[in-house]
């Protein structure tokens, strides 16, 4: 009899907060859906962020231009050429990125400065040459200074690094 007591007891209990519990679960689920909506959409409308030119440079560009250098060096012929692909796209998510730059169309910009070069450096390093990889280095790092000087900013200088753990830029020229 006490058994069937507290079992009874324990029913009623059941019956009274279970459907009380369920109810309070789905009305946290559905604030805090709806709270989580106007976070999204508060989020959805900042403006995402788009690294400069020239973050992109640094971050992307600069690194690869010097490893390139650097691999040559060691003739380490596959891994230039596969750093040779890096930095060609690194030039095309730019101009991907900045599809114009002082109304110009800087995709189109970066291959006529850079396509040549490249083509020049893929020879270079599938014939194994130093001295052909050191011209198409040396033109396109020329080519990129070029291109600095068209978009105002000829301050920033690049060039053929001169040793093992040497900067490829040039920090000692002053503007043109």
């Amino acid at each position: 009899m006490i058994r069937a007591a507290r079992r009874r007891d324990r029913s009623i209990i059941f019956a009274l907060v279970y459907p009380t519990a369920v109810t309070l679960g789905i009305a946290l689920v559905i604030l805090h859906t709806a709270s989580a909506g106007q976070e999204n959409s508060t989020a959805s409308q900042a403006a995402p962020y788009l690294p400069s030119i020239s973050d992109m440079i640094i971050a992307t560009i600069q690194p690869r231009h010097r490893r390139l250098w650097q691999v040559a060096q060691h003739k380490n012929w596959e891994f230039a050429a596969y750093e040779l692909g890096n930095l060609r796209g690194a030039f095309k998510r730019l101009g991907e990125a900045h599809p114009t730059e002082h109304d110009i169309s800087f995709p189109d910009m970066i291959t006529s400065v850079t396509e040549q070069h490249f083509n020049e450096l893929k020879t270079a390093i599938r014939s194994k040459d130093d001295a052909k990889f050191a011209k198409a280095y040396a033109d396109l790092t020329d080519a990129c200074n070029s291109c600095h000087q068209a978009l105002n900013h000829g301050v920033v200088a690049i060039r053929v690094p001169r040793g093992a753990f040497a900067s490829d830029q040039d920090f000692s020229q002053a503007a043109p």
